[in-house]
């Protein structure tokens, strides 16, 4: 839905009913994605896409019904469906629709009003709404801010459905992603009555990887599977190259410290530095320690770390921000390959964005999923 956030708050501030049909979910070769959306106001006008053309039709009749009868409901067109062909889905996929009717009154209004000015703003916010579940509870929403805290609620007399709906949604945030979770109604992790289709309005956060090497290849896809904006950077161009790193997003060839000088980073960005030579390693470390990103580490033996330690010592920086470098970089998983040294810089990006430990599950006692408070509680402590 907030792929047409700029119409549809216009259309909210101005008082307008309108029923609004989303893709909630997609299979084989199906022609958009989870969140696409289209929507009908009370005099007819459509605005949004939910299948290139497909089954508008039919959708656009499903948001007439539903303005007049108020209620919410889930479709599936595919092509074990006589009515699908019928009209136009021809492409072998399957589409699952949601249809919310927003009236004046109703109990999402407000939530949405405030997902759609966010999204049209441009400010980072996820919507969280119930797919699937009891009749009662289609179509609720949250609205989850970056720290965690929250707008409306699923109503359903547990407060911990709420929390748990928060926190996960905050996650898909912060990677930058919109998909479906799955949650009991009583609001534990657990996949059971309740599917939540989350929608993030933010940019993928960033990795960048500084050395052109074979550790930064795999890195580079475990980036990516997190859902990172990925750019390797190296002064050699002879190293910095596509047919190296395909599936990265940016390639630059540049001095480390002189690109990270100049562009953008925020408190979500993550720095790792496989350059592994000291004339590329203290102006660029130097320059990284200082800036509000989430992660910065360095690969580099033991003794490595005691050189550039002692290096970044001579050229200023306290304490303190030594404190923020993880060098070694990476988890102790007993890694040799470089796939599995991307795993274990991967888990260990993950364990320091969750609050996680990065000790083993079995017998730890320690809480499997964490939401703010608890990551909060976990840096206090």
């Amino acid at each position: 839905m907030l792929d047409i956030a700029d119409e549809l708050a216009r259309w909210a501030d101005e008082g307008r009913e309108f029923a609004v049909a989303t893709v909630v979910g997609v299979g084989g070769s199906a022609p958009r994605g989870p969140g696409a959306a289209l929507a009908v106001d009370s005099e007819g006008t459509v605005i949004g896409s939910v299948s290139g053309g497909c089954v508008e039709g039919a959708v656009y009749d499903l948001c007439v019904q539903a303005l007049q009868d108020g209620e919410t409901v889930v479709e599936r067109f595919g092509y074990s469906d006589e009515d699908a062909f019928a009209v136009g889905l021809t492409c072998g996929g399957i589409l699952d629709i949601m249809v919310t009717p927003v009236g004046v009154h109703s109990p999402v209004r407000t939530v949405l009003r405030s997902a759609l000015s966010a999204a049209a703003s441009g400010e980072p916010r996820a919507l969280a709404r119930v797919v699937r579940g009891p009749a009662e509870l289609l179509g609720r929403a949250l609205l989850v801010h970056p720290d965690g805290s929250y707008e409306g609620s699923y109503d359903n007399g547990s407060a911990e459905l709420d929390r748990t709906a928060a926190a996960e949604a905050r996650a898909m945030l912060d990677a930058g992603r919109t998909g479906t979770r799955d949650l009991a109604e009583d609001g534990t992790n657990c996949p059971g009555g309740l599917t939540l289709l989350v929608e993030s309005n933010v940019p993928p956060p960033r990795m960048i990887v500084f050395g052109a090497i074979d550790f930064a290849a795999a890195l580079v896809r475990a980036g990516k599977f997190l859902g990172y904006h990925v750019t390797v950077c190296d002064a050699r161009p002879v190293f910095a190259t596509r047919a190296r790193f395909p599936e990265a997003d940016d390639l630059v060839v540049d001095w480390p410290h002189r690109y990270l000088r100049g562009t953008a980073t925020d408190g979500r960005t993550v720095l790792c530095v496989l350059t592994h030579d000291a004339k590329f390693d203290i102006p660029l470390l130097e320059q990284a320690l200082r800036l509000p990103v989430a992660f910065v580490g360095a690969m580099g033996s033991r003794r490595t770390h005691a050189d550039r330690d002692r290096k970044l010592r001579e050229v200023g920086l306290s304490e303190r921000e030594l404190s923020r470098l993880r060098s070694p970089i990476g988890l102790d998983l007993g890694a040799r390959t470089p796939e599995e040294t991307a795993l274990s810089i991967a888990a260990e990006i993950v364990a320091a964005r969750r609050g996680g430990t990065g000790v083993p599950l079995t017998g730890s006692g320690t809480p499997i999923h964490r939401d703010g408070r608890q990551r909060d509680a976990a840096e206090a402590a």
